[in-house]
């Protein structure tokens, strides 16, 4: 190591060409990577879509899901089974453990389903796929005056194929109408006339309709293919399929019997832009393309497009680039006021010359970081700037330290400037190494955080961790090389006997620098010394206080003084509004009361604007779509993005909801101001298989919730189902030869439809229905009228041979790992209440008396809570590890087994500044604000090995025990009072920050530098007593051994080393 670091300093070209490389290297790296809001995670879904038309969801259950889910018991790397069983469908889906992969998990469940025995016949085959991804980058709809949603659609169609045709965008989804669909409309009086029925006029249009090819012939010239091109793509040009010829030469044709027409699906589906027909247009990002790219792409095409049309326009609902932009902007300019604050203190205490060295390593650090963190597939996003932030002040720690240690071989013990960099940065390599370890290992932490949260920050650990390695390189390399050859190392130089004069800057920069250290002495000798000796004079009282303030600390978590909020809330520029009916509520009913929500938006929109600075409208658009079905609604209302904004979401969704107020005659109602991290604050999941008992556990635990003032928007996934008539066969039936299957197949056909054919046009695929018209099965009556084809022909109507009750059934059945599941959900009212208090009310009061009902049924928490565990499991597997890991490299470095645990004791009061921050700051403290105190134990750590080295060296200089602590601490104050101040002024910009977009990040920001303040303080006090504690434990243990009079010095690993080695000398 000695002769790469001599090799280095003597020859500075080498330097030289290694920092070229490094911001050659380190630019191409940049501009390499990509962009996103948040860090690019893999997929751990798969999902499993099943499609049965006409059955019902306890038919889809029972003989379909049920069957799935036993086989995929068992599968390896499988964590949990959900399912959906609909009208019709149903979804299974599939989360995969972490670190399994999964397009092996994915062939494994592709074999689980493939080993079902048989699934009921007109089923169609399951699709199961990974779920891929995607993150909306813009959107945008296609609206204009006076326009069908026909030619709507149309134009949306061409606007969809030309972007998909724009490098770099493959995820293009258009939205806003139903399905198109042929539908063959039959009239019952005549089917009777000429005695047909929905079969036969089905399989005419299927063996008519086609396109099929029949063999070729092979002629001596040539071969003939032979095809029959019959193949109609539109309603009216199947009118002249002819259905039946009867023996006197009379033909039928379908428009004889039926009207056919090109339509729309039955199930509702518009969308409205700012209250115009509109249809929505979504770009999303897949994991390989770039955010800000595409939306540039996106806006140009736009603005284009909008040139050249006027009468159809492109307008823009949401654009994800805007924020992104923002928040980029906004932590850079974090970032450069920090190193600039890093810079000034640096200047400040350091020779200027040498601060500037120091600060040096700053640009190369980041840039050697660059040129690997495109490998990592890290990209530019708000979490990656983040842990660029955090890393401004621990880069210039290491150093600060080999700055100083060579200025000390220099001016101190008068070595030559080549020398002394050398001897200078040779002897701290070992703390310094150790410091940087240990940091690394701390932050290393992230990489087996399970759940969202270590998706998310295992990138803030990517980039500090390889900053910090670049970092070390440049420590022991470059800069020793840099000091050596520059100015900064300068003796006072005598000219015929005068001391030569300096210029004027340097001149400033040194009365600065005088008048900074005399300071700094002042402190030191006038308080921190005096201070010190007291505290080691009355340990018992020097320990007391720190230990109180701890059990302070956590008084106030205890009694909510300082809030605890498990999860950070997400500034969100969009309020979302779901409606939901009762089933088989007529769309109609549903239009009007989301139109009358969307009026009260537009109030609430003009109250706030006029409120608004710079004469902005607050809410840009409002998008409202009816459907997918007739009892669905959602208002989208995209608000004036975050910085320019200046109220929050979450005020102005209060706001829209207190003045719609009360709804009645609706499922549910939710006003959702997006930002929950990791789902629901509040998510109860009821598990069992008895439904009655679900239902009114369900019923009584929506009831607590809703007289509970701090939560809004309560909602479950059980609602109400449609209502059904139930069907039953009168004995007369079975006399004419009839069953339930033949009778419910003729009443589908009618009024569901039979589908008769199923084919692409262009990009849809339309399917041909066979069905009575709508007018002819608007009632129960026609129900009853419809003639029922028996065995032997004859037509009997209805309602002679079954009779029906009306009641309402299931519209969706939920499993969850098995089991029936009905989930409750719940959002906070305020943001300062604390989700992790309500959910322990409702597990300690609110369960146990439902359960106590209603034995069969289990609650299992889900949303943030699940999140929550994931990561708290995790963390209580790893923290020892990591801490383990901790000590050994501490343990390495000075040979000692007492002293690393002294380093491990003063982690937890580290607990006095993270608590004090979040108070000042009123922030609750949440899992970033733990994940901000396992970044300081590093950190921590540094100090305290600074000042430990140092008090082992003064030992082994022959130095008294209490005489070489109180020097160890006098001669370290300077080193950790400065790279404590350099750490707090990189994050000083982000703790002082304002805007919205920022709080998210904050509280992890007051954990390391409050966490630090404390720290250091703690380092430069309690250490030494710790120390001091330590020594009279290991005398009283010798004593114990020997019953010898023991000194301080003698139980000391260092003097026990030394001796060793005079030992060996002679």
């Amino acid at each position: 190591m000695k002769k790469i670091i001599t090799y280095f300093i003597k020859y500075p070209v080498a330097v030289n060409v290694m920092i070229i490389a490094f911001i050659v290297f380190g630019a191409i790296g940049v501009f390499s990577m990509k962009s996103s809001f948040f860090p690019l995670v893999d997929s751990d879904l798969i999902n499993i879509s099943l499609a049965y038309p006409g059955a019902s969801p306890t038919e889809m259950e029972e003989g379909v899901v049920l069957k799935i889910e036993d086989n995929l018991k068992g599968v390896i790397g499988v964590e949990r089974i959900t399912s959906v069983s609909r009208e019709n469908s149903a979804t299974v889906s599939i989360e995969v453990e972490r670190g399994k992969n999964i397009d092996i998990v994915l062939t494994d469940v592709k074999n689980a389903v493939d080993r079902v025995p048989s699934f009921p016949s007109g089923m169609e085959p399951a699709v199961i796929a990974k779920v891929e991804n995607i993150r909306p980058t813009i959107s945008f709809s296609v609206s204009g005056e006076n326009i069908s949603l026909k030619s709507l659609k149309q134009y949306a169609r061409n606007v969809e194929n030309e972007i998909r045709g724009i490098e770099g965008i493959s995820q293009v989804e258009i939205s806003g109408f139903p399905d198109e669909e042929i539908e063959i409309a039959v009239r019952e009086n005549d089917l009777r006339a000429y005695n047909l029925t929905f079969a036969e006029v089905a399989v005419a249009v299927q063996n008519s309709n086609i396109l099929i090819t029949g063999g070729n012939i092979k002629t001596v010239e040539e071969d003939y293919l032979i095809r029959a091109s019959n193949r109609s793509y539109y309603g009216v040009e199947l009118q002249s399929i002819i259905v039946r010829t009867e023996t006197n030469g009379n033909i039928i044709r379908l428009k004889d019997i039926a009207e056919v027409r090109d339509t729309w699906s039955e199930t509702p589906d518009r969308l409205f832009y700012n209250g115009n027909l509109a249809i929505n247009v979504t770009v999303s990002n897949t994991n390989n393309e770039d955010l800000l790219t595409s939306a540039d792409k996106i806006k140009e095409y736009i603005h284009q497009f909008n040139q050249e049309n006027q009468n159809v326009q492109l307008n823009i609902s949401s654009d994800s680039s805007i924020s992104l932009n923002g928040r980029t902007r906004l932590l850079i300019e974090n970032g450069v006021v920090g190193i600039l604050l890093v810079l000034f203190f640096l200047a400040l205490f350091l020779n200027l010359r040498l601060a500037i060295w120091v600060a040096f390593g700053l640009p190369v650090a980041f840039l050697g970081m660059f040129i690997f963190a495109a490998q990592f597939d890290v990209t530019i996003n708000v979490l990656s700037l983040f842990g660029m932030i955090i890393v401004i002040g621990i880069l210039v720690d290491d150093g600060i330290v080999i700055g100083e240690n060579i200025y000390h071989h220099y001016y101190d013990l008068g070595k030559s400037k080549i020398q002394a960099a050398i001897d200078g940065t040779m002897e701290v390599i070992p703390p310094i190494v150790s410091a940087i370890l240990t940091t690394i290992i701390a932050f290393s932490t992230f990489f087996f955080v399970d759940g969202r949260m270590g998706d998310f920050f295992s990138e803030v650990s990517v980039i500090v961790i390889l900053t910090l390695v670049v970092s070390l390189l440049e420590a022991l390399v470059i800069l020793p090389a840099h000091i050596a050859h520059s100015k900064a190392l300068d003796r006072k130089r005598l000219e015929n006997g005068e001391e030569k004069k300096k210029n004027g800057i340097d001149t400033f920069f040194n009365k600065v620098n005088e008048l900074a250290d005399n300071f700094l002495v002042k402190v030191r000798d006038g308080f921190y010394m005096p201070f010190l000796k007291f505290c080691l004079q009355n340990k018992f009282f020097a320990f007391a206080i720190p230990i109180a303030l701890v059990i302070f600390s956590k008084l106030a978590m205890d009694a909510g003084i300082v809030q605890q909020s498990f999860f950070p809330r997400i500034a969100s520029d969009r309020v979302q509004i779901a409606l939901t009916m009762p089933q088989g509520t007529n769309e109609q009913i549903t239009d009007s009361i989301i139109s009358s929500i969307e009026e009260k938006v537009w109030l609430v929109n003009k109250e706030y604007s006029a409120k608004q600075s710079g004469d902005f409208q607050v809410i840009e658009n409002v998008i409202k779509r009816v459907g997918p079905g007739s009892g669905n609604a959602t208002l989208t209302v995209n608000l004036l993005p975050g910085e320019a904004r200046d109220f929050s979401s979450p005020e102005i969704t209060n706001s829209i909801s207190d003045k719609v107020g009360k709804v009645y005659g609706v499922e549910s109602l939710i006003f959702g101001s997006g930002g929950n991290f990791g789902g629901s604050p509040v998510a109860v999941s009821l598990l069992g298989n008895n439904i009655d008992e679900l239902k009114a556990a369900k019923e009584e635990l929506k009831q607590e919730l809703e007289n509970n003032p701090l939560l809004k928007d309560i909602s479950d996934n059980d609602p109400a189902g449609i209502k059904e008539l139930s069907i039953v066969l009168k004995d007369n039936a079975y006399v004419l030869g009839l069953n339930l299957q033949s009778v419910m197949a003729q009443i589908r056909s009618g009024f569901f439809g039979f589908q008769a054919q199923r084919f692409q046009r262009g990009q849809d695929e339309i399917k041909v229905w066979v069905r009575y018209d709508r007018k002819d099965r608007s009632s129960i009556k026609n129900l009853d009228d419809m003639r029922i084809v028996a065995p032997n022909g004859t037509r009997i109507p209805f309602s002679e041979i079954a009779t029906y009750t009306i009641e309402r059934g299931d519209i969706a059945i939920n499993h969850l790992n098995g089991k029936r599941e009905i989930q409750v959900t719940a959002d906070l009212k305020d943001l300062e209440t604390s989700a992790t208090e309500i959910l322990d009310d409702i597990k300690a009061r609110i369960m146990p008396a439902i359960i106590s009902k209603h034995h069969s049924v289990s609650p299992l928490y889900e949303g943030q809570n699940r999140e929550a565990n994931k990561t708290t499991d995790s963390l209580n597997v790893v923290l020892p590890i990591i801490l383990m890991l901790i000590y050994i490299v501490i343990a390495f470095t000075f040979r000692s087994y007492s002293q690393p645990i002294l380093l491990i004791i003063m982690i937890p009061f580290s607990m006095i500044g993270v608590v004090l921050g979040h108070y000042f700051h009123n922030f609750p403290i949440g899992i970033l604000s733990f994940l901000g105190i396992i970044a300081l134990i590093g950190i921590m750590v540094n100090d305290g090995l600074v000042l430990i080295g140092k008090f082992n060296s003064y030992l082994k200089e022959g130095l008294k025990f209490d005489e070489a602590l109180i020097k160890a601490g006098q001669s370290r104050f300077r080193a950790i009072f400065l790279t404590s101040l350099t750490t707090i002024a990189g994050l000083a910009p982000l703790l002082l920050e304002k805007s919205r977009q920022a709080q998210f990040l904050k509280p992890m920001a007051i954990s390391i530098s409050y966490g630090i303040g404390i720290a250091t303080i703690l380092t430069l006090v309690m250490l030494p007593l710790l120390l001091s504690i330590s020594n009279s434990i290991k005398m009283s243990i010798k004593w114990l051994k020997t019953g010898d009079k023991v000194t301080k010095e003698e139980v000391e690993r260092a003097i026990i080393e030394s001796k060793f080695d005079e030992d060996e000398d002679h």
